[in-house]
């Protein structure tokens, strides 16, 4: 059976090239709303983070209507640290939108959603969007796009996909780059004509594959799939199999079955093969798991989720002022918290370590972890983290370690700067092109060399760099890279810090902290330019003398201070230093907060090193 009045498609792109945008306006002329509605902008970024970041996180389910053709929309993910978002979502779609920026062209994101479209055999639209940028080169980018596609080893068929321009927040379209239609006709065109209707088969047994898994504190876990093949029922008793653990199979009830309608989930009674639904009532449901007829499991394959790359280690907050921000506190609450992310996210792993307050969190990169780290403070978690480490493999004997793609946009008079920081980190240029009094630099370099290089890419270019880096695969070993040239300014005791202290300490570096800032002793309060650690006291006051008050030459001047957001923390802690995290403050400490144990400890760590280079030798 065909089912000619359904599409389903995926929204896939670089991150900000205009996914939810274009959404938005699909969702506007596709009926969803009324014509004297009020909707805000980027209605499917309904997260408090990505509304505030401009990104989006989760992949959504949405729909519109189109000529009695019902299209179920999903809105992916564009940053490169929440592909695995994207991965387990192109199983629920029969076609894609393949979204480029018309200045931009395909950057990396763009090539790995490309590779999985390809690899899934999706029908594909090559969407360029942004086409009314003063900047926009359309010609130079569709060539681009062919050539990735190529390069990508893409079948005739797929290379000859048809292509649409976009100008997304106008809500217009057009299959001729120079003239763009008052609306988005052209693009529903183009899905129901060119994504051919599916053939499903609704009188099987039932399968229905879990793609992505929400959760309500009334109803408890809530699964979302597509049903490919049969018909599911609201109250239907069912067998729940896993094709990649065959342990998992047992019997459960649908009890809510719902259908999405625009932004809202309406209950049905029944669905078939090719909805996409959401449903509810069975404990235990992970993503991947397949929904099958009572008695007859046979699970739908599964999509490999690429393994993760970086890890950090989250413990129980032990420092001086540990319990007095947050509401959840205990490594027993931190690790329920940690283990029911991984309901949500495939790409995060999270495992128990030798001590029972700290745990093991793998994940994408520093954006992917950040934003956990960032969604449980908010929630009223306190903890400390350590500082990312990536992940190394030995392959054939030899230890390889996860290398990425970077691809650097930079004015042509700033490039030099550039290669110079690269030459350090040990990237390896790979291309070089010029758009416009712009040099775009490709570079194969490795995870950990990205590590706090963000700051200083955006230093050396003024703040005109863009940059965007993929996950490229694993290579041997590079050697030894300096992480951080610069050291700490350590508060020598507890108190609060007042003007006189800081104004003494603010000559040995850069601070971190205002007066009346509460501090302990081996709390991090600002930033050396050279590479060691010194100790200062923000706490010291000016006492009266038999000359002086106390009070007097009270005009000191501070410089003002610069406050590290919770990204440019995790990329400054060094490996003896933890981020302190509570729902109100950020801290960087020592893990030995006592300045003469510390000093012990790094004396015999140099002794050993010393001792094991004399050994080499």
């Amino acid at each position: 059976m065909l089912r000619k009045d359904l599409r389903n498609i995926a929204i896939i792109a670089h991150v900000d090239h205009g996914k939810t945008t274009l959404v938005d306006q699909m969702l506007k002329q596709g009926g969803v709303f009324r014509d004297n509605e009020a909707v805000q902008d980027r209605v499917m970024d309904s997260n408090a983070l990505e509304r505030e970041r401009g990104i989006t996180i989760l992949a959504k389910n949405t729909s519109a209507h189109y000529n009695g053709v019902k299209i179920n929309i999903v809105d992916t993910p564009g940053h490169a640290d929440f592909s695995g978002e994207v991965e387990r979502v192109l199983k629920m779609v029969n076609g894609a939108l393949i979204l480029v920026d018309a200045a931009e062209g395909p950057l990396p994101q763009t090539r790995f959603v490309m590779q999985k479209a390809l690899e899934l055999g999706l029908k594909l639209i090559i969407v360029i969007n942004k086409v009314d940028r003063p900047d926009a080169r359309i010609s130079e980018v569709v060539d681009a796009v062919l050539e990735l596609m190529m390069d990508l080893d893409a079948t005739d068929e797929q290379i000859e996909s048809p292509i649409v321009y976009c100008c997304g927040r106008q809500g217009t379209s057009s299959l001729d780059p120079d003239k763009q239609e008052a609306d988005l006709t052209p693009l529903f065109e183009t899905i129901v004509n060119h994504i051919p209707p599916m053939e499903v088969d609704d009188e099987g047994d039932l399968q229905l594959l879990v793609s992505c898994i929400d959760y309500n504190e009334f109803v408890g876990r809530i699964g979302i799939g597509k049903i490919e093949r049969g018909t599911v029922k609201a109250n239907e008793t069912i067998t729940v199999c896993n094709y990649n653990d065959p342990s998992v199979k047992r019997m459960a009830k649908i009890v809510n079955l719902y259908q999405i309608e625009g932004l809202n989930r309406v209950p049905v009674a029944e669905a078939k093969a090719g909805d996409i639904v959401v449903f509810s009532g069975i404990d235990g449901l992970n993503i991947g798991d397949c929904i099958c007829a009572l008695n007859k499991p046979d699970p739908v394959p599964f999509v490999k989720i690429d393994e993760p790359t970086m890890e950090m280690t989250f413990s129980v907050n032990d420092s001086p002022f540990a319990g007095k921000e947050g509401k959840f506190v205990t490594s027993r609450q931190l690790r329920d918290r940690l283990y029911r992310e991984l309901l949500r996210d495939v790409s995060l792993r999270v495992s128990d370590t030798e001590q029972s307050d700290s745990f093991r969190v793998c994940g994408r990169g520093e954006m992917h972890l950040s934003i956990l780290i960032e969604t449980m403070r908010r929630e009223g978690y306190e903890f400390q983290v350590s500082t990312p480490k990536v992940l190394y493999k030995e392959i054939d004997g030899v230890l390889n370690e996860p290398m990425e793609r970077l691809v650097l946009d930079v004015p042509e008079d700033m490039t030099g700067a550039v290669y110079a920081g690269m030459g350090t980190r040990k990237g390896e240029l790979i291309h070089v092109s010029a758009i416009g009094s712009r040099q775009r630099l490709e570079f194969i370099i490795p995870s950990r060399g990205l590590i706090g290089y963000k700051n200083e890419f955006l230093t050396d270019t003024k703040g005109q760099g863009i940059m965007n880096s993929m996950f490229f695969g694993y290579q041997p070993y590079k050697g030894d890279i300096q992480r951080r040239n610069t050291g700490s300014l350590v508060a020598f005791e507890t108190g609060e810090a007042v003007t006189y202290g800081l104004f003494n300490a603010q000559g040995r570096g850069r601070l971190l902290i205002t007066p009346g800032t509460p501090v302990y002793e081996g709390m991090v309060i600002g930033i050396n330019p050279k590479n060691e650690d010194i100790s200062v006291n923000v706490c010291k006051t000016k006492h009266l003398t038999n000359t002086r008050s106390s009070s007097s030459d009270d005009a000191l001047t501070l410089i003002p201070v610069s406050r590290l957001s919770l990204e440019e923390s995790l990329e400054f802690i060094a490996d003896d230093e933890l981020l302190e995290v509570t729902p109100k403050s950020l801290r960087i400490r020592k893990r030995i907060l006592d300045s003469e144990l510390r000093a012990k400890a790094f004396y015999k760590e140099k002794v050993k090193l010393e001792e094991a280079a004399k050994n080499k030798k």
